[in-house]
């Protein structure tokens, strides 16, 4: 099952009786004034694609001036924004979800991987984004640990492994921000606790966890987690292709051991 499927049966947004507040620990849930709202808070859920869901966000927020969902809105449009690599426009989003919802660990979990990824070795505010990539990071693990159940029609086990999947976000925000540290040892180990509680393994992440064991001189395990990826299926082409020059790299180096 993919993350987006797994995130739209735990909120419960596939029928308007299941409408609540996504990704929060909020505890006042929100509340649609009518059926048109309704219908347009639906709409980001059903979308095709995140180019449309985040036109539907932002449909939401422009057409109905006093929803309780904005929130919601932002995130969801943050959460596309990461699928179109858009980053830039992933922290606005997450921003301005927690403008509207300080609890909405979603929206910190985003923002704390695009803060660390953004983040570059002679930024002068490196310290300042890395140390709130990792603040975010977390406190939102520790909200989604005792985060209670958004959809009560989902099953324990679905919410678990949907806990889980939240929590993996969050480490692999860690990894990002140890990596900007170069520190190999924090980050192969965040990494490879982000693929290993993920729904759905990201190949990117375990090439991200080679990187991080081959430049901590963990050659055999870099190597490992490498011929996982591309024995993998439906591997993006530009994750695979990171893939094979990161196997040609550390075969290299163990030849030259």
């Amino acid at each position: 099952m993919s993350r987006k499927s797994i995130l739209t049966l735990i909120l419960g947004l596939a029928a308007c009786a299941g409408l609540t507040l996504a990704q929060s620990t909020n505890p006042k849930q929100p509340q649609p004034k009518s059926q048109k709202e309704v219908e347009a808070i639906m709409a980001m859920f059903q979308a095709p694609g995140p180019k449309e869901r985040i036109d539907a966000a932002m449909a939401l927020i422009t057409g109905f001036a006093d929803t309780e969902f904005k929130a919601t809105a932002f995130y969801l449009a943050a959460f596309s924004a990461r699928d179109l690599g858009d980053s830039a426009n992933m922290i606005v989003y997450s921003e301005r979800a927690l403008d509207f919802d300080k609890q909405n660990y979603g929206a910190m979990l985003l923002l704390a991987q695009a803060l660390a990824q953004q983040t570059r070795e002679f930024d002068l505010d490196k310290e300042e984004k890395l140390g709130r990539a990792e603040k975010l990071a977390k406190d939102a693990i520790q909200m989604v640990s005792t985060a209670p159940k958004p959809n009560p029609d989902a099953t324990d086990e679905q919410w678990e492994a949907g806990k889980k999947d939240f929590i993996a976000q969050g480490h692999e925000a860690l990894g990002l921000a140890a990596l900007a540290r170069k520190k190999y040892d924090a980050c192969a180990e965040s990494f490879g606790q982000a693929a290993s509680m993920s729904i759905q393994v990201d190949p990117a992440v375990q090439v991200r966890q080679a990187n991080c064991l081959r430049q901590d001189k963990k050659l055999d395990e870099a190597l490992a987690v490498i011929e996982k990826v591309l024995a993998a299926e439906n591997v993006h082409p530009q994750v695979r292709k990171a893939a094979t020059e990161e196997k040609l790299i550390i075969n290299k180096l163990k030849a030259g051991q």
